[in-house]
């Protein structure tokens, strides 16, 4: 018994050493920004590049976030249906209320509300994975000026209030027109500063509106699939989800 507490204690002690080192070696400090009128109009340039007003015209959106969540999104009455597992929600995201259901039979009490949580958390998390450049002059947001090695010039985004982590920020790099093509983030969820992921592979919705469909990371690349959108849910060839919501 006393050698194997040993050597669990010396397989702690590597495990502990090891994430101590990823620390030392992939951490970085969150960089100083600079607010004022060069940043507001770098924000700008960047809702242009991804067509922000042709974001906002979209009428509904549906993907697929990873292999792991599914999602319908009415964006003109912001109500989501999301799947996971054996569970679907039918979620109104601004009052974080909704219907649940289990193998296709619906939940109640603690249970639903415990599924409407869940959906909740997963629905702000994907979806501002979705289209995080649109977000950036939402309320509760301050922008700023980072300067690159290279001598370029990057967008830092903090989210001062608002979603699940209040206070997160994220680096974006962009090509010269504005397109983010990269992020770094220091959020709440990641216990290392700086950690990022390409934006890449976009694709153009019929409203014009662009949305990336690959993050790759140092770990695994995150797949954005089956995106699709439309004026109604008839273009993406599905009926209104939202009936149980709205009756």
């Amino acid at each position: 018994m006393k050698k194997l507490l040993k050597w669990l204690g010396i397989i702690l002690m590597v495990i502990i050493a090891g994430i101590f080192i990823l620390f030392l070696v992939f951490n970085e400090s969150k960089p100083e920004s600079v607010k004022g009128a060069e940043a507001e109009a770098l924000a700008e340039k960047m809702l242009v590049a991804i067509d922000k007003k042709g974001w906002d015209t979209t009428g509904v959106v549906q993907w697929n976030f990873g292999g792991r969540q599914k999602y319908v999104w009415d964006k003109q009455r912001n109500l989501a249906k999301v799947e996971w597992g054996d569970h679907m929600v039918l979620l109104n995201p601004d009052q974080v209320d909704g219907k649940a259901y289990q193998n296709g039979q619906e939940l109640t009490d603690e249970k639903a509300n415990k599924a409407v949580q869940t959906a909740w958390s997963h629905w702000c998390n994907d979806s501002f994975w979705l289209n995080a450049p649109a977000k950036c002059m939402d309320p509760g947001t301050s922008r700023g000026i980072v300067k690159l090695e290279n001598g370029a010039k990057a967008l830092m985004v903090t989210y001062d209030s608002g979603g699940v982590t209040p206070g997160d920020s994220y680096l974006w790099i962009l090509d010269e027109n504005g397109l983010p093509r990269a992020w770094k983030m220091w959020v709440k969820i990641i216990p290392m500063g700086g950690i990022g992921s390409s934006w890449e592979n976009y694709e153009t919705l019929y409203s014009g509106a662009k949305i990336s469909g690959m993050h790759k990371m140092k770990a695994f690349d995150l797949i954005i699939s089956d995106i699709k959108a439309g004026k109604t849910f008839q273009d993406i060839g599905i009926e209104d989800p939202f009936v149980a919501l709205t009756n």
